[in-house]
């Protein structure tokens, strides 16, 4: 089966409660009214609530650190990305090189987090841009995608946030990306089906030409059993 088929059946099949209504995260006006010290302390207190619920002994020594290591890591790592002041700012470059064709970067590891059941999207995005006379620093395409997906996400948001982000930042509608992932509220929960994985793309500007976006996948050569 080719792989624009592959995404197509993809797209389609996707569960109604992982669908998202909006490219943007529903982040509260107030959501930075407070510091992150205190959002550290604030979550501490519920996670302790939530184990203490469970009935688990948080004097046990292996439990007292747990909800001050969940809150940190929150705030810190997994969610960091809510924070706009964390937001890359990628340097951009003048093509001197005059280098035409498309410029591809695949297999982004990106960890990220379903806003369903704050369960981990292990997975690997594939981006790909054709220069109008402006360049980025590869590494920076990571940023963008890490930034994205440190956050309570979907996976259909975080694959357009990911070309919307790049167009901006490359003065360009020649953008496109595909992200493969697994998601654990689907493989260790529910339908405990753990070979499955989620497929979502974007194309922007000439990628919507089948021509390029055949090329581009091409590139990236995804291996996805049917």
């Amino acid at each position: 089966m080719k792989l624009e088929d592959i995404l197509k059946k993809e797209l389609e099949s996707i569960d109604r409660d992982h669908l998202s209504s909006s490219s943007e995260n529903p982040i509260r006006e107030d959501a930075f009214d407070i510091s992150e010290a205190e959002k550290i302390k604030l979550i501490e207190e519920k996670v302790r609530d939530i184990l203490e619920v469970l009935g688990m002994d948080l004097t046990d020594d292996s439990l007292k650190g747990t909800p001050l290591r969940v809150a940190k890591m929150y705030v810190n790592e997994v969610f960091g990305g809510l924070d706009p002041e964390k937001k890359p700012i990628p340097s951009t470059f003048k093509n001197k090189f005059k280098y035409g064709e498309m410029l591809v970067e695949k297999n982004i590891t990106l960890y990220s987090t379903c806003e369903h059941h704050l369960l981990p999207i292990i997975g690997l995005a594939h981006v790909a841009y054709i220069s109008n006379g402006t360049v980025v620093g590869l590494s920076k395409i990571n940023r963008v995608v890490n930034y994205y997906s440190k956050r309570p996400q979907v996976q259909e948001r975080l694959t357009i946030q990911v070309v919307n982000e790049l167009q901006k930042i490359l003065n360009t509608e020649d953008v496109a990306c595909v992200i493969d992932a697994k998601h654990l509220c689907v493989n260790s929960r529910g339908i405990n089906d753990i070979s499955s994985s989620t497929v979502t793309a974007e194309f922007g500007g000439k990628f919507k030409d089948s021509k390029f976006r055949r090329d581009f996948l091409d590139y990236i050569k995804l291996e996805t059993e049917i």
